[in-house]
């Protein structure tokens, strides 16, 4: 019988990505269809989404509050 690999997916390239994503992996979930395994490994996708999507959402919330203190737009980097 062949092994399964282990190999994770790649990172969101987009918050938006993330969140259609994360959507198409509740509507699975809700569904009740999903093996126990699959259940477990979209649960487990589904929250690295979901960390993803927060820090996305705190990184622009840190930029919006630079802006407000400053007044002047400062450069966005992605950590």
């Amino acid at each position: 019988m062949p092994r399964k690999t282990n190999s994770r997916p790649p990172p969101p390239t987009s918050y938006g990505d993330a969140v259609q994503e994360l959507e198409q992996l509740v509507t699975a979930l809700e569904s009740g269809q999903l093996p126990l395994e699959q259940l477990l490994a979209h649960y487990q996708r589904g929250t690295e989404l979901l960390h993803y999507c927060h820090d996305r959402l705190q990184a622009v919330e840190d930029q919006v509050k630079v802006l407000d203190e400053s007044g002047a737009v400062k450069p966005w980097t992605q950590e």
